[in-house]
């Protein structure tokens, strides 16, 4: 997904530059300051005002660069997440810093200030995973709209190590909510020595992990933003990736349980079949996985296998893809997906004989038992879910006290692929229940809307469309309180086939419904409306 499609909107906010910082930025030429109303950053054309700032003293870190970079293409010198070469960025002041909240803190940050046509505002976006890179494909796309964009690694530099650093309690802590506010603080603080002014407002947009840094910022720092969009958030990460180890470690001790390629595909098809046309459109999208009743045990074989009918054991794996996974006493540790996901949950099926995903194993491994050797394949989902909670329940963003962030005037908007494979969207829609009634259970729409997308799947892909500007909502709704009571999604040409399309998505609980006549691929032949 693009990432205006994953982020968040209208009250002040004020930052504290400390008295270093202070002195030091009196002897600091800075650019000049534009007329408010015009939301404007001082001229281009000097460029002592962005190398300045390599001097910047910040407190428990360092700048290690900043340059003025010229409109046009551009290629960080460094790796990172989705740096592949821009083709063309506006000018803009390219700062890099490393953070030391800690004695072991090493968190590399770069936040990236237009040169000119500043729109006054802060925006920072989340990663992906378990991190390591810095998300600069997210950091241009918010430059592009006028904002001052930044990004961290999160406290850890090797994305392919998965979750080694864990072992480093630091740098867990880092990971977990210290590395987000850090670079929170220092930004505003960069800003205010480039702009000679704090932002007007201070946004965030991520998806999955950054979904979960979006609302661990909502919880633990509420004044942070003014706004916050968490897309198919990953808040109780702990309980996830450990409930995900037991499935596959399940399957892999018990190998006949495998649903094998070509079978999921044909589940996929049948869930297709028996559910897509219930919202009076046939399209290939199940609109509304909540009323699907899909039985997998309708693909039962007669009697031994066959590549058309699922095995007794099958059969039992293809309705866990449905059903939580509990614990012994029957505790839920996690929801079940929805109908629409089997495409995408094939990519979550081991092999016989490779290990458990490090996307989900490596949290009992080295979150858990602290044991880079320890074997995945003696996990007992009792035992290992309290061993890794007691080493780091401060991983999960699972708190539905918003009470501070609503009382300042915070917005939070949250959304989910139906067809997610990874975090479950009844796992968003329990923390949105959760957290409404914990602001006292009335209505939520002034400050917290949720938004599920049908057939889509994990941050973007699969059958629906995937496309849509929350950031753009969002700024309607925190600057000039126009709450999003639909926001159109599109589907592009050429992914897979598919032919362009737009849908409304709609605050959930509602669902959009076809009017009954017009073009389906068209969003104005669809009206949101109660299931």
């Amino acid at each position: 997904m693009n990432n205006t499609a994953a982020s968040g909107f209208s009250r002040p906010h004020q930052i504290i530059v400390p008295v270093l910082l202070a002195v030091l930025l009196a002897t600091i030429p800075v650019r000049a300051q534009a007329p408010a109303e015009h939301h404007a950053s001082p001229s281009a054309t000097s460029t002592h005002g962005c190398e300045a700032l390599a001097s910047l003293a910040l407190p428990q870190a360092k700048v290690t660069s900043a340059q003025l970079i010229a409109a046009g293409a551009f290629t960080a010198p460094e790796g990172g997440r989705g740096n592949a070469a821009f083709a063309q960025l506006p000018a803009f002041c390219r700062v890099a810093a490393t953070l030391t909240p800690s004695a072991d803190s090493q968190i590399q940050m770069e936040i990236w200030l237009p040169a000119e046509n500043w729109n006054g505002k802060f925006l920072a976006v989340g990663n992906g995973g378990w991190a390591g890179t810095i998300s600069r494909d997210a950091i241009a796309a918010g430059l592009r709209r006028g904002y001052a964009a930044a990004s961290n690694d999160t406290g850890h530099s090797d994305a392919s190590a998965g979750a080694q650093f864990a072992l480093n309690q630091d740098k867990l802590v880092d990971f977990a909510y210290r590395a987000m506010h850090e670079m929170t603080v220092q930004s505003k603080s960069i800003v205010n020595a480039f702009y000679s002014r704090p932002p007007r407002l201070s946004y965030y947009q991520g998806c999955s992990t950054g979904g979960r840094q979006g609302m661990m910022e909502a919880q633990r720092y509420p004044d942070d933003f003014d706004a916050i969009i968490a897309g198919a958030p990953v808040y109780n990460m702990v309980h996830m990736n450990v409930s995900q180890t037991a499935l596959q470690v399940h399957m892999l001790k018990n190998p006949e349980r495998i649903v094998p390629q070509s079978k999921v595909t044909l589940l996929a098809n049948a869930v297709v079949g028996a559910c897509d046309a219930n919202d009076g459109v046939k399209d290939n999208i199940i609109n509304n996985p909540r009323a699907c009743k899909f039985d997998p045990g309708t693909l039962a074989c007669k009697a031994g296998d066959g590549p058309d009918c699922l095995t007794p054991a099958q059969v039992e794996t293809a309705k866990q893809f449905y059903l939580p996974v509990k614990t012994k006493s029957g505790e839920v540790v996690y929801p079940g997906r929805s109908p629409g996901v089997e495409s995408g949950y094939a990519a979550r099926i081991p092999v016989v004989g490779k290990p458990v995903s490090p996307l989900w194993g490596d949290m009992p491994r080295f979150v858990g038992h602290r044991d880079a050797n320890w074997d995945t394949m003696s996990f007992d989902l009792d035992k290992d879910l309290v061993l890794t909670l007691k080493n780091a329940s401060f991983i999960e963003a699972s708190d539905p006290d918003l009470a501070k962030f609503k009382a300042r005037g915070g917005k939070l908007l949250l959304w989910h692929g139906w067809a997610d494979p990874g975090p479950a969207p009844e796992n968003t829609i329990n923390y949105y229940s959760q957290a409404a009634k914990a602001s006292g259970g009335g209505a939520t729409d002034d400050w917290m809307r949720l938004f599920l997308l049908p057939g889509v799947a994990h941050c973007g892909g699969g059958v629906g469309p995937d496309q849509a500007d929350f950031l753009g909502a969002m700024e309607r709704w925190r600057e000039q309180g126009v709450a999003p009571a639909q926001i159109t999604a599109s589907r592009n040409a050429g992914r897979g086939g598919l032919t362009p399309m737009t849908r409304p998505l709609c605050p959930f609980p509602q669902v959009a419904r076809y009017k009954g006549s017009g073009s389906t691929d068209e969003a104005a032949n669809f009206v949101c409306a109660a299931p």
